[in-house]
């Protein structure tokens, strides 16, 4: 012991030599201070010294501190022969270390508290409070008294069946059942481990009670979404998601928004909400669609992100970016397209996360977000946590835009108004361009998760985030060619036959197939098949994916058919229209037949509700405000080059407007004035730019 004193003493380190071991003499150095943190390090002269836990003591009546406080002097002099560490006073004969066994000291100890009133003291109740103390401290001197509780006499297997049957149940997409349901499932579940009969559920009221146990003791309480919730979460501790430049992390989502709209004709009807949040700067982009989000919608987004947005007519001037705390004149030297942009935030992303949605896990968008550089990292099923970001951002715009809106539902049908459908509801023109607007707006609202090192308590807007982490990251423009646009369309494979392409009851051709017809692609991955690009909202072309490049290809039908349609349209019409003949034969029908829907609709006739149901999505769908003289990428739900550039519209007070007996499909009309066409019905590369480049 001297040595170690004297270690102690320097304060540093200390020597420890191996006498009683193989390799006799031989020293072990320590630090002092992992010596002493070592939970098998103690004195030879009696137990370590345990610090009172004074918060635990303080939880119990003040009797019982006094009382574990007693026993402690008492162990420590059965083991030490001094009941206060570095107390002067003498040591009692009868508890002295140096004359007296341990067994000896704990007889003395028993025997002592037993004259002094104490009952029911041994020298094994002595050898109990050592064995407590030496566990816990002083805590582990106080009398706990704890009964059994439910779990605690329950079966164990059958506290095995619910702990693994209640998560699953909160998880499930259907409605949960009654206890009834879930004590025969218990049943099943027992009779498939353990053999038919060999456990059984308790009786009915015990397994009820039973239930509830579990459930507290799981977290599983309350309504069936907020069980399902807590199922969902991953296991803590969470980390929050850090991202340190513009585009770094960006999640997106889809939720039905909380409003009623007019869609058309009187229809009212729903929309849905695409976002997409960047959690450097919490800049946010959304598209609005009828219920039910397309592949084009995820193609919008990423356009959004990576193209300015021009000022509108009627805005404020301060909504521009030239007035904004960008440094709008050094970005206009790199990229002459932030000219008369309104202040959002211009990022190309590097990781989008995405739920297991079929519109973001689909190969139509891993294919996109392959050709523009993006990861696309999509987060395990039904863990709502993993995207916070942008599950707390609909909360938001909850918030701060729709419920100031006409025919708000609120997010649950308990919330919502008797007469909500009475209100003078929006159109899809006007809820659009309010959006548009709030978009703006929502860059210049502070956020309280938006903090600069520099200023910590001040809450910054996503402009200054954005403003503030361009000097650190710079900014390179991304202008999107036609072809990215393309890119950005849902892509499917399809093999190019005689007749041409054909998928969903349409059939698309044109002369600069003829020389792969019946061939293969070479893409051994997809059989050979051929990549082909549609727009839901426009199916009167393709573009396929060709050695020289991407080629346009219209329906072969397209002429037939005078007005617009989406593919809601057409779903309804392959649903009404009944195949009597040859498949050439029904596509006719099937284009004739949409036709005169078209006509039909156009003409204010009346319609059945499906029919109605049809035409509002179709035009909610394609309904985007278009500034006078002005067109922009972000003002299209995806490229639609048309027929546009192979026939020219023409003036329907121009003498020159063709007889219905004409043939159309020899050439371009000669007194066309839109752009020239290639073979294929392409744009040439100059109108390419000047149509799409803002």
């Amino acid at each position: 012991m001297a040595g170690i004193e004297a270690a102690l003493a320097d304060g540093a380190r200390i020597w420890l030599a191996d006498t009683d071991g193989d390799r006799d003499g031989s020293l072990a150095v320590f630090a002092l201070a992992a010596l002493l943190r070592d939970p098998g390090f103690s004195s030879v002269d009696g137990p370590r010294l345990r610090v009172p836990q004074v918060g635990l003591l303080s939880t119990v009546p003040e009797e019982q501190q006094l009382r574990a406080l007693e026993l402690e002097r008492h162990v420590r002099e059965v083991e030490t022969g001094c009941p206060v560490p570095g107390g002067k006073a003498s040591i009692r004969p009868q508890y002295d270390p140096a004359s007296t066994t341990l067994a000896e000291r704990e007889q003395a100890k028993a025997d002592e508290l037993a004259a002094q009133g104490w009952s029911g003291v041994s020298r094994a109740t002595v050898r109990r409070w050592r064995t407590r103390y030496h566990t816990g401290g002083a805590w582990g001197l106080v009398v706990k008294r704890r009964g059994a509780t439910r779990l605690d006499r329950a079966d164990p297997k059958v506290l095995e069946a619910l702990r693994a049957l209640l998560p699953q149940e909160a998880l499930r997409s259907r409605s949960r059942g009654w206890k009834k349901r879930m004590r025969r499932e218990t049943q099943w579940w027992l009779d498939g481990r353990h053999g038919v009969g060999a456990v059984e559920v308790p009786a009915t009221s015990t397994f009820n009670k039973l239930i509830d146990a579990v459930e507290a003791s799981l977290g599983l309480q309350g309504t069936v979404a907020q069980r399902r919730a807590r199922a969902a979460r991953p296991t803590p501790p969470f980390t929050p998601t850090l991202a340190l430049r513009p585009g770094e992390i960006v999640m997106m989502d889809s939720s039905p928004l909380d409003a009623l709209v007019v869609l058309d004709d009187g229809v009212v009807g729903r929309l849905e909400l695409t976002t997409a949040v960047d959690v450097a700067m919490g800049g946010l982009w959304g598209v609005l669609r009828p219920a039910g989000s397309k592949l084009t919608d995820v193609a919008v987004l990423l356009a959004q992100m990576m193209t300015p947005m021009v000022m509108r007519p009627g805005w404020d001037a301060a909504l521009s970016m030239a007035a904004s705390v960008v440094p709008h004149e050094r970005l206009i030297a790199v990229d002459e397209r932030l000219k008369d942009a309104a202040a959002r935030p211009v990022i190309v992303p590097e990781t989008v996360v995405v739920d297991q949605g079929k519109v973001f896990v689909s190969p139509a968008t891993r294919a996109a977000c392959e050709s523009l550089g993006i990861s696309l990292q999509p987060v395990p099923p039904a863990n709502g946590p993993a995207k916070g970001h942008v599950e707390r951002c609909f909360g938001s715009i909850n918030t701060e835009f729709v419920q100031w809106l006409p025919g708000f539902t609120g997010s649950r049908v308990g919330e919502r108004g008797t007469r909500v459908e009475q209100e003078r509801l929006w159109t899809v023109f006007e809820l659009q361009a309010l959006w548009e607007e709030f978009l703006v707006h929502w860059h210049h609202r502070p956020h309280e998760g938006l903090r600069h090192p520099l200023m910590p308590k001040k809450a910054l807007t996503p402009n200054h985030m954005w403003a503030a982490l361009l000097p650190v990251t710079g900014y390179v423009p991304v202008p999107l060619s036609a072809d990215d646009f393309v890119e950005l369309l849902p892509v499917r494979w399809q093999p190019i036959t005689d007749a041409g392409i054909r998928f969903d009851y349409r059939t698309y051709d044109d002369p600069c197939l003829n020389d792969y017809r019946g061939q293969r692609s070479g893409v051994a991955s997809q059989k050979g098949l051929w990549e082909v690009h549609y727009n839901p909202y426009d199916p009167t072309q393709i573009w396929v994916r060709l050695p020289k490049g991407f080629a346009e290809v219209a329906w072969i039908h397209a002429t037939s058919v005078g007005l617009p349609f989406t593919h809601h349209v057409w779903e309804h019409i392959c649903k009404v229209v009944q195949r009597t003949g040859s498949r050439e034969e029904h596509e006719a029908e099937l284009a004739l037949a949409l036709d005169a829907f078209l006509k039909r609709a156009a003409r204010k006739e009346k319609l059945s509700a499906a029919e109605r149901r049809a035409v509002a999505k179709s035009r909610a769908s394609s309904a985007v405000p278009v500034p006078a003289g002005e067109l922009h990428v972000l003002d299209v739900p995806s490229p639609s080059f048309g027929l546009a550039g192979v026939y020219a519209v023409p003036d329907l007070d121009d003498d020159t407007v063709p007889d219905e007996d004409d043939d159309l499909t020899d050439g371009p009309d000669e007194t066309a004035t839109g752009p020239a066409a290639t073979d294929c019905g392409l744009l040439a590369d100059a109108d390419e730019e000047d149509q799409w480049l803002p």
